[in-house]
């Protein structure tokens, strides 16, 4: 869209409509939509106002988020997917990573729990170390115990709908849907400064040390399987959807 070239007259750009404009009228695509001059849209924390054809964006740092959700799907901090089914307890997120000019203020923990004999998850159980306070998430609720060392950190819990919120001063925040989905979130002061599953917070993605095993890619009646699940997806209900899938 508005590209100058041989259909409109000097001066004038296509529109991508069939039009001629001025190059201050030119519209801006995001997620094959199309915007007027002047239109804003917000990605992440900051503010995008579309300007002669492009985006002009605010340049805020925003909170990085991690998202654990199901039988170990990960999204780190940085963006990365990838999917890690361990049975034990694993570090999600710290700042406890062998810096010898830090202490580190916090910790989460998180583990898979499974549903009787199958194997399946059926929630997750968290543990937070916020200084001397640990937090312990489980069966939809949380209780608190006291330990003899480490800072006093603050920390503030709310229920917002479905969710858990566990707000704390040191600007680390943990939202919990009280079964399997997690989110992390933590100021930009972390960047580069954390280590776990969520990854290390500096904007760069990692590939995978191990292969992944697409469930398309395996045995045909897995396939069928999930290509019935996947199908919801590709229909015209979640059209609006399919330029980000």
């Amino acid at each position: 869209e508005c590209v100058s070239g041989c259909v409109c007259p000097e001066g004038l750009f296509d529109d991508g409509k069939g039009g001629c404009v001025e190059e201050k009228d030119c519209p801006c695509s995001h997620n094959n939509q199309q915007y007027s001059p002047g239109e804003k849209i917000t990605v992440d924390c900051n503010t995008c106002t579309c300007q002669n054809g492009d985006w002009s964006c605010t340049k805020d740092v925003c909170y990085g988020t991690c998202m654990i959700y199901g039988s170990g799907h990960y999204i780190t901090f940085d963006g990365k997917f990838y999917d890690f089914d361990g049975s034990c307890e694993y570090v999600a997120t710290q700042d406890f990573c062998g810096d010898k000019n830090s202490s580190g203020s916090f910790s989460i923990i998180t583990e898979n729990v499974p549903c009787g004999t199958t194997g399946v998850t059926c929630s997750k159980a968290i543990k937070i170390f916020l200084g001397k306070t640990e937090l312990k998430l489980e069966n939809k609720d949380y209780k608190e115990i006291q330990r003899d060392v480490g800072d006093d950190v603050q920390y503030w819990n709310r229920t917002v709908g479905l969710y858990l919120v566990i707000e704390a001063s040191n600007g680390v925040m943990l939202i919990w849907d009280k079964k399997t989905t997690v989110f992390i979130k933590l100021t930009p002061d972390y960047k580069g400064k954390v280590c776990g599953l969520c990854g290390n917070f500096d904007d760069n993605m990692c590939p995978d040390v191990t292969e992944e095993i697409k469930p398309c890619d395996v045995k045909p009646h897995r396939r069928s399987w999930a290509e019935k699940e996947c199908s919801i997806i590709r229909s015209e209900v979640f059209k609006i959807c399919h330029s980000k899938v």
